[in-house]
Protein backbone atom coordinates (compact mmCIF):
# COMPACT_ATOMS: atom_id res chain seq x y z
CA UNK A 1 0.00 0.00 0.00
CA UNK A 2 1.02 3.37 -1.14
CA UNK A 3 1.94 6.11 1.63
CA UNK A 4 0.43 9.41 1.51
CA UNK A 5 3.64 11.05 0.77
CA UNK A 6 4.19 8.49 -2.45
CA UNK A 7 1.19 9.39 -4.39
CA UNK A 8 1.91 13.15 -3.80
CA UNK A 9 5.23 12.59 -5.53
CA UNK A 10 3.81 10.99 -8.28
CA UNK A 11 1.02 13.37 -8.83
CA UNK A 12 3.70 16.02 -8.45
CA UNK A 13 6.16 14.49 -11.40
CA UNK A 14 3.19 13.86 -13.67
CA UNK A 15 1.88 17.81 -13.54
CA UNK A 16 5.84 18.79 -14.34
CA UNK A 17 5.94 16.55 -17.45
CA UNK A 18 2.56 17.86 -18.91
CA UNK A 19 3.54 21.72 -18.09
CA UNK A 20 6.81 20.43 -20.33
CA UNK A 21 4.91 19.33 -23.07
CA UNK A 22 2.41 22.37 -23.28
CA UNK A 23 5.26 24.66 -23.43
CA UNK A 24 7.33 23.01 -25.95
CA UNK A 25 3.82 23.01 -28.20
CA UNK A 26 3.34 26.94 -27.65
CA UNK A 27 6.61 27.33 -29.11
CA UNK A 28 7.46 24.74 -31.66
CA UNK A 29 3.69 24.95 -33.05
CA UNK A 30 3.53 23.50 -36.74
CA UNK A 31 1.59 25.92 -39.21
CA UNK A 32 -2.09 24.40 -39.70
CA UNK A 33 -2.98 23.72 -43.35
CA UNK A 34 0.37 21.83 -44.41
CA UNK A 35 0.46 18.47 -45.32
CA UNK A 36 2.64 15.86 -43.23
CA UNK A 37 5.16 15.70 -46.14
CA UNK A 38 5.68 19.15 -46.21
CA UNK A 39 6.35 19.15 -42.66
CA UNK A 40 10.09 17.86 -43.05
CA UNK A 41 10.67 19.66 -46.70
CA UNK A 42 10.19 23.13 -48.42
CA UNK A 43 8.95 22.60 -52.15
CA UNK A 44 11.31 22.03 -54.96
CA UNK A 45 11.01 24.26 -58.40
CA UNK A 46 9.93 22.42 -61.69
CA UNK A 47 13.91 21.34 -63.43
CA UNK A 48 14.57 23.60 -66.78
CA UNK A 49 14.31 21.68 -70.24
CA UNK A 50 18.09 21.40 -71.35
CA UNK A 51 19.43 23.29 -74.08
CA UNK A 52 20.90 21.79 -77.44
CA UNK A 53 22.37 22.85 -80.46
CA UNK A 54 20.40 22.09 -83.38
CA UNK A 55 21.07 22.91 -87.05
CA UNK A 56 19.55 22.04 -90.12
CA UNK A 57 21.30 19.25 -92.43
CA UNK A 58 23.68 20.46 -95.39
CA UNK A 59 22.78 20.30 -98.92
CA UNK A 60 25.86 20.28 -101.20
CA UNK A 61 26.92 19.04 -105.06
CA UNK A 62 29.35 16.25 -104.03
CA UNK A 63 31.07 13.18 -105.57
CA UNK A 64 30.97 9.45 -103.93
CA UNK A 65 34.61 8.50 -102.81
CA UNK A 66 35.66 5.05 -101.73
CA UNK A 67 38.98 4.44 -100.07
CA UNK A 68 41.71 1.57 -101.18
CA UNK A 69 44.59 0.85 -99.09
CA UNK A 70 47.83 -0.02 -101.01
CA UNK A 71 51.43 0.32 -102.00
CA UNK A 72 53.14 3.13 -104.00
CA UNK A 73 55.74 0.71 -106.58
CA UNK A 74 57.96 1.80 -109.05
CA UNK A 75 56.84 2.25 -112.33
CA UNK A 76 59.83 0.74 -113.69
CA UNK A 77 62.47 -0.99 -111.93
CA UNK A 78 65.83 -3.33 -113.14
CA UNK A 79 68.94 -4.53 -111.25
CA UNK A 80 72.11 -3.14 -113.77
CA UNK A 81 74.57 -5.83 -114.54
CA UNK A 82 78.04 -6.58 -116.03
CA UNK A 83 77.16 -8.28 -119.38
CA UNK A 84 80.90 -9.13 -120.56
CA UNK A 85 83.65 -10.01 -118.39
CA UNK A 86 86.27 -7.77 -117.21
CA UNK A 87 87.69 -5.82 -114.66
CA UNK A 88 85.86 -2.92 -113.15
CA UNK A 89 87.47 0.19 -114.38
CA UNK A 90 85.75 2.82 -113.18
CA UNK A 91 82.28 4.03 -111.15
CA UNK A 92 80.77 7.13 -112.49
CA UNK A 93 77.75 7.48 -110.36
CA UNK A 94 77.17 8.27 -106.56
CA UNK A 95 75.37 5.64 -104.71
CA UNK A 96 71.56 6.56 -104.23
CA UNK A 97 71.87 9.76 -106.90
CA UNK A 98 69.20 10.75 -109.38
CA UNK A 99 70.15 9.72 -113.12
CA UNK A 100 68.73 10.25 -116.47
CA UNK A 101 68.31 7.77 -119.35
CA UNK A 102 71.56 7.34 -121.46
CA UNK A 103 73.56 8.52 -118.45
CA UNK A 104 76.95 6.48 -117.86
CA UNK A 105 76.83 4.49 -114.39
CA UNK A 106 80.00 2.07 -114.71
CA UNK A 107 82.81 1.11 -117.25
CA UNK A 108 84.29 -2.32 -117.65
CA UNK A 109 87.79 -2.42 -118.46
CA UNK A 110 87.61 -1.73 -122.56
CA UNK A 111 91.19 -2.63 -123.87
CA UNK A 112 90.50 -6.40 -124.49
CA UNK A 113 87.22 -5.56 -125.93
CA UNK A 114 88.91 -2.76 -128.63
CA UNK A 115 91.26 -4.97 -129.31
CA UNK A 116 88.91 -7.81 -130.18
CA UNK A 117 87.47 -4.88 -132.57
CA UNK A 118 90.09 -4.09 -134.37
CA UNK A 119 91.23 -7.98 -135.30
CA UNK A 120 87.65 -8.16 -136.25
CA UNK A 121 87.79 -5.27 -138.85
CA UNK A 122 91.52 -6.41 -139.92
CA UNK A 123 89.73 -10.12 -140.87
CA UNK A 124 86.54 -7.85 -142.67
CA UNK A 125 89.16 -6.22 -144.92
CA UNK A 126 90.84 -9.81 -146.07
CA UNK A 127 87.43 -11.17 -146.65
CA UNK A 128 86.40 -7.98 -148.99
CA UNK A 129 89.59 -8.59 -150.67
CA UNK A 130 89.04 -12.24 -151.26
CA UNK A 131 85.96 -11.08 -152.38
CA UNK A 132 87.54 -8.98 -154.85
CA UNK A 133 89.69 -11.27 -156.13
CA UNK A 134 86.97 -13.91 -156.69
CA UNK A 135 84.84 -10.94 -158.24
CA UNK A 136 87.53 -10.85 -160.89
CA UNK A 137 88.50 -14.44 -161.59
CA UNK A 138 84.76 -15.05 -161.62
CA UNK A 139 84.52 -12.27 -164.75
CA UNK A 140 87.67 -13.52 -166.69
CA UNK A 141 86.35 -17.11 -166.99
CA UNK A 142 83.26 -16.36 -168.09
CA UNK A 143 84.62 -14.06 -170.65
CA UNK A 144 87.30 -17.27 -171.33
CA UNK A 145 84.41 -19.91 -171.42
CA UNK A 146 82.91 -18.41 -174.82
CA UNK A 147 86.97 -19.39 -176.59
CA UNK A 148 86.72 -22.41 -175.01
CA UNK A 149 89.75 -21.15 -173.34
CA UNK A 150 88.60 -22.03 -170.08
CA UNK A 151 86.27 -25.34 -169.36
CA UNK A 152 82.84 -25.11 -167.91
CA UNK A 153 84.09 -26.90 -164.40
CA UNK A 154 87.24 -24.49 -164.51
CA UNK A 155 84.02 -21.74 -164.77
CA UNK A 156 82.23 -23.61 -161.94
CA UNK A 157 84.85 -23.39 -159.69
CA UNK A 158 85.46 -19.96 -160.15
CA UNK A 159 81.83 -19.75 -159.02
CA UNK A 160 81.99 -21.26 -156.06
CA UNK A 161 84.83 -19.46 -154.76
CA UNK A 162 83.08 -16.56 -155.33
CA UNK A 163 80.07 -17.29 -153.06
CA UNK A 164 82.79 -18.61 -150.51
CA UNK A 165 84.67 -15.22 -150.22
CA UNK A 166 80.95 -13.67 -149.73
CA UNK A 167 80.19 -15.85 -147.21
CA UNK A 168 83.45 -14.99 -145.32
CA UNK A 169 82.96 -11.61 -145.60
CA UNK A 170 79.30 -12.18 -144.36
CA UNK A 171 80.86 -13.88 -141.10
CA UNK A 172 83.40 -11.19 -140.72
CA UNK A 173 81.26 -8.45 -140.47
CA UNK A 174 79.06 -10.65 -137.96
CA UNK A 175 82.16 -10.60 -136.02
CA UNK A 176 83.15 -6.98 -136.16
CA UNK A 177 78.90 -6.42 -135.09
CA UNK A 178 79.85 -9.05 -132.12
CA UNK A 179 82.89 -7.26 -131.39
CA UNK A 180 81.44 -3.74 -131.44
CA UNK A 181 78.25 -4.99 -128.75
CA UNK A 182 80.99 -6.61 -127.05
CA UNK A 183 83.14 -3.29 -126.81
CA UNK A 184 79.68 -1.01 -126.10
CA UNK A 185 78.49 -3.18 -122.84
CA UNK A 186 81.68 -2.17 -121.55
CA UNK A 187 79.87 1.06 -120.86
CA UNK A 188 77.08 0.43 -118.39
CA UNK A 189 74.17 3.16 -118.94
CA UNK A 190 70.90 3.93 -117.72
CA UNK A 191 67.87 2.45 -119.32
CA UNK A 192 65.66 5.26 -118.11
CA UNK A 193 65.46 7.92 -115.42
CA UNK A 194 65.34 6.97 -111.73
CA UNK A 195 67.71 6.24 -108.51
CA UNK A 196 70.27 4.23 -108.22
CA UNK A 197 71.07 1.98 -105.31
CA UNK A 198 74.56 1.70 -103.58
CA UNK A 199 77.05 0.06 -106.01
CA UNK A 200 77.85 -3.56 -105.44
CA UNK A 201 81.28 -4.05 -106.38
CA UNK A 202 84.53 -1.70 -106.27
CA UNK A 203 86.89 -0.23 -108.64
CA UNK A 204 89.33 -3.46 -109.84
CA UNK A 205 86.66 -5.99 -108.86
CA UNK A 206 86.42 -8.93 -111.29
CA UNK A 207 82.78 -8.29 -113.22
CA UNK A 208 81.57 -11.63 -114.16
CA UNK A 209 79.02 -12.16 -116.95
CA UNK A 210 75.71 -11.11 -115.43
CA UNK A 211 77.06 -10.11 -112.09
CA UNK A 212 74.83 -7.03 -110.46
CA UNK A 213 76.51 -3.91 -110.11
CA UNK A 214 73.34 -1.69 -108.32
CA UNK A 215 69.45 -1.58 -108.64
CA UNK A 216 67.61 1.04 -110.72
CA UNK A 217 63.91 2.42 -110.32
CA UNK A 218 61.92 4.94 -111.72
CA UNK A 219 60.59 7.57 -110.17
CA UNK A 220 58.04 9.47 -112.01
CA UNK A 221 55.23 8.56 -112.69
CA UNK A 222 54.81 6.13 -110.25
CA UNK A 223 52.30 2.70 -109.69
CA UNK A 224 50.11 2.68 -106.63
CA UNK A 225 48.59 -0.74 -106.34
CA UNK A 226 45.68 -2.30 -104.40
CA UNK A 227 42.84 -4.82 -104.09
CA UNK A 228 39.16 -3.91 -105.05
CA UNK A 229 36.64 -6.21 -103.23
CA UNK A 230 34.14 -8.12 -105.00
CA UNK A 231 31.21 -5.87 -103.61
CA UNK A 232 33.03 -2.81 -104.36
CA UNK A 233 33.43 -3.84 -107.43
CA UNK A 234 29.77 -4.78 -108.10
CA UNK A 235 28.89 -1.15 -106.97
CA UNK A 236 31.62 0.34 -109.28
CA UNK A 237 29.95 -1.38 -112.22
CA UNK A 238 26.32 -0.85 -111.55
CA UNK A 239 27.27 2.89 -111.03
CA UNK A 240 29.47 2.97 -114.72
CA UNK A 241 26.50 1.00 -116.41
CA UNK A 242 24.10 4.14 -115.39
CA UNK A 243 26.44 6.21 -117.74
CA UNK A 244 27.94 8.49 -114.81
CA UNK A 245 31.32 6.67 -114.64
CA UNK A 246 33.83 5.25 -117.07
CA UNK A 247 34.21 1.60 -117.42
CA UNK A 248 36.47 -0.54 -115.52
CA UNK A 249 38.83 -1.23 -117.88
CA UNK A 250 38.67 2.03 -120.16
CA UNK A 251 41.92 3.30 -118.14
CA UNK A 252 39.94 6.55 -117.62
CA UNK A 253 38.93 6.25 -114.09
CA UNK A 254 40.22 9.35 -112.37
CA UNK A 255 41.61 8.32 -109.10
CA UNK A 256 43.54 10.34 -105.84
CA UNK A 257 46.10 9.27 -103.73
CA UNK A 258 47.71 10.13 -100.31
CA UNK A 259 50.88 8.68 -98.67
CA UNK A 260 50.53 7.91 -94.31
CA UNK A 261 51.07 11.11 -93.36
CA UNK A 262 49.23 13.81 -96.14
CA UNK A 263 45.87 14.54 -94.63
CA UNK A 264 44.22 15.65 -98.59
CA UNK A 265 44.79 13.80 -101.80
CA UNK A 266 48.25 15.70 -103.26
CA UNK A 267 48.57 13.13 -105.81
CA UNK A 268 46.58 12.54 -109.36
CA UNK A 269 46.46 9.99 -111.47
CA UNK A 270 44.37 7.24 -114.03
CA UNK A 271 43.89 3.55 -113.03
CA UNK A 272 45.66 2.02 -115.99
CA UNK A 273 45.55 -1.69 -115.58
CA UNK A 274 42.78 -4.15 -113.79
CA UNK A 275 42.90 -7.91 -113.61
CA UNK A 276 41.12 -10.26 -115.40
CA UNK A 277 39.81 -12.20 -112.10
CA UNK A 278 39.36 -12.32 -108.70
CA UNK A 279 41.69 -13.53 -106.45
CA UNK A 280 40.25 -17.44 -105.60
CA UNK A 281 41.02 -16.92 -101.84
CA UNK A 282 41.01 -13.29 -100.79
CA UNK A 283 37.77 -12.39 -103.41
CA UNK A 284 39.84 -9.28 -104.53
CA UNK A 285 40.59 -7.49 -107.64
CA UNK A 286 44.29 -6.42 -108.19
CA UNK A 287 44.11 -3.01 -109.44
CA UNK A 288 46.99 -0.27 -110.51
CA UNK A 289 47.12 3.42 -110.86
CA UNK A 290 49.33 5.62 -112.53
CA UNK A 291 50.63 8.59 -110.29
CA UNK A 292 52.72 11.56 -111.06
CA UNK A 293 55.27 12.15 -108.56
CA UNK A 294 57.39 14.96 -110.45
CA UNK A 295 58.73 16.57 -106.89
CA UNK A 296 59.48 13.11 -105.87
CA UNK A 297 57.30 13.59 -102.66
CA UNK A 298 56.54 9.58 -103.06
CA UNK A 299 59.34 6.82 -102.19
CA UNK A 300 58.66 3.33 -103.70
CA UNK A 301 57.80 1.08 -101.68
CA UNK A 302 55.63 3.67 -99.29
CA UNK A 303 52.59 2.58 -97.93
CA UNK A 304 49.20 5.01 -98.67
CA UNK A 305 45.79 5.19 -99.79
CA UNK A 306 43.81 5.43 -102.94
CA UNK A 307 40.31 6.97 -103.88
CA UNK A 308 38.36 6.34 -106.77
CA UNK A 309 34.52 7.93 -107.41
CA UNK A 310 32.12 5.69 -107.18
CA UNK A 311 29.17 8.36 -108.62
CA UNK A 312 28.55 11.18 -110.79
CA UNK A 313 28.50 14.82 -109.07
CA UNK A 314 24.83 14.82 -107.19
CA UNK A 315 22.98 17.36 -105.00
CA UNK A 316 23.49 15.08 -101.14
CA UNK A 317 21.97 16.17 -97.71
CA UNK A 318 24.62 15.61 -95.10
CA UNK A 319 24.82 15.59 -91.19
CA UNK A 320 27.82 15.97 -89.28
CA UNK A 321 29.87 12.55 -87.96
CA UNK A 322 28.58 13.73 -84.21
CA UNK A 323 25.14 14.03 -84.70
CA UNK A 324 24.08 10.03 -85.28
CA UNK A 325 23.04 7.63 -82.52
CA UNK A 326 22.14 3.86 -82.52
CA UNK A 327 18.80 2.97 -82.37
CA UNK A 328 19.66 -0.58 -81.90
CA UNK A 329 20.69 -1.53 -85.24
CA UNK A 330 19.57 1.09 -86.83
CA UNK A 331 21.99 4.38 -87.04
CA UNK A 332 19.50 7.90 -86.07
CA UNK A 333 19.67 11.30 -85.20
CA UNK A 334 17.34 13.16 -83.04
CA UNK A 335 15.21 16.59 -84.66
CA UNK A 336 13.44 18.69 -82.51
CA UNK A 337 9.85 19.86 -83.36
CA UNK A 338 8.69 23.71 -83.23
CA UNK A 339 7.28 22.74 -79.59
CA UNK A 340 10.76 22.03 -78.83
CA UNK A 341 9.79 18.03 -78.60
CA UNK A 342 12.54 15.89 -79.04
CA UNK A 343 12.34 12.68 -81.82
CA UNK A 344 14.53 10.46 -82.83
CA UNK A 345 14.73 9.80 -86.82
CA UNK A 346 15.93 6.52 -88.31
CA UNK A 347 18.24 7.48 -91.02
CA UNK A 348 20.06 5.54 -93.83
CA UNK A 349 23.86 6.37 -94.49
CA UNK A 350 26.14 7.21 -97.31
CA UNK A 351 29.96 7.00 -96.83
CA UNK A 352 31.84 10.29 -94.28
CA UNK A 353 33.14 13.35 -95.89
CA UNK A 354 36.73 14.76 -94.97
CA UNK A 355 35.44 17.41 -93.12
CA UNK A 356 33.50 15.34 -90.36
CA UNK A 357 30.07 14.90 -92.91
CA UNK A 358 27.99 12.39 -93.31
CA UNK A 359 25.70 11.35 -96.61
CA UNK A 360 22.28 11.34 -95.35
CA UNK A 361 20.59 9.13 -98.41
CA UNK A 362 17.08 8.75 -96.58
CA UNK A 363 14.93 9.25 -93.26
CA UNK A 364 15.57 13.15 -93.07
CA UNK A 365 13.72 16.30 -94.66
CA UNK A 366 15.94 19.35 -95.88
CA UNK A 367 14.23 21.40 -92.72
CA UNK A 368 14.05 19.40 -90.05
CA UNK A 369 16.30 20.55 -86.90
CA UNK A 370 18.98 17.86 -86.15
CA UNK A 371 20.57 18.15 -82.82
CA UNK A 372 24.16 18.52 -83.26
CA UNK A 373 25.28 19.73 -79.70
CA UNK A 374 24.03 18.26 -76.22
CA UNK A 375 23.03 15.06 -77.89
CA UNK A 376 24.22 13.26 -74.10
CA UNK A 377 20.92 15.21 -72.23
CA UNK A 378 18.40 14.53 -74.34
CA UNK A 379 16.17 11.77 -75.19
CA UNK A 380 13.22 10.89 -77.64
CA UNK A 381 10.00 12.59 -76.36
CA UNK A 382 11.69 15.20 -74.15
CA UNK A 383 11.74 18.74 -74.37
CA UNK A 384 13.90 21.05 -75.30
CA UNK A 385 15.26 24.37 -75.23
CA UNK A 386 17.26 25.15 -78.73
CA UNK A 387 19.59 27.23 -80.24
CA UNK A 388 20.88 27.40 -83.65
CA UNK A 389 24.37 26.62 -85.32
CA UNK A 390 25.69 26.03 -88.72
CA UNK A 391 26.88 22.06 -89.15
CA UNK A 392 29.47 22.51 -91.82
CA UNK A 393 31.69 24.50 -89.34
CA UNK A 394 30.89 22.39 -86.55
CA UNK A 395 31.78 19.27 -88.32
CA UNK A 396 35.00 20.35 -89.80
CA UNK A 397 35.88 21.41 -86.20
CA UNK A 398 35.52 18.01 -85.13
CA UNK A 399 36.43 16.30 -87.51
CA UNK A 400 39.16 13.54 -86.44
CA UNK A 401 42.86 14.07 -88.21
CA UNK A 402 43.68 10.91 -90.03
CA UNK A 403 46.06 8.47 -87.91
CA UNK A 404 49.71 8.61 -89.93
Amino acid sequence: MRTPVTRAVTLAAGLSVAAALAAFHLVFEIPAGLPSSAQAQSPQPAAAPPTVTVAPPVRREIVEWREFAGRFEPSAAVEIRGRVVGHLASIDVEDGALVEAGQLLFTIDPRPYRAALDEARAQLASAAAQVELADLELNRAEQLVSSSAVSQSTLDQRRQQKKAADAARALAEASVSSAEIDLGFTDIRAPFAGRVSNRRLDIGALVSDGAILTTLVALDPLYFVFDISEQDLLAYRQAAESGTLPLLYDRRIAVEARGQADRDWPHKGTVDFVDNRLEAGAGTLRARAVIANADDAVIPGQFGHVRLPFSGSYAAMLVPETALTTDQADRAVFTVAEDGTVASARVQLGPRQDDGLRIVRSGLDPEDRVVVGGLMRVRAGQKVTTQTAEAEPRAAALAPIPAN
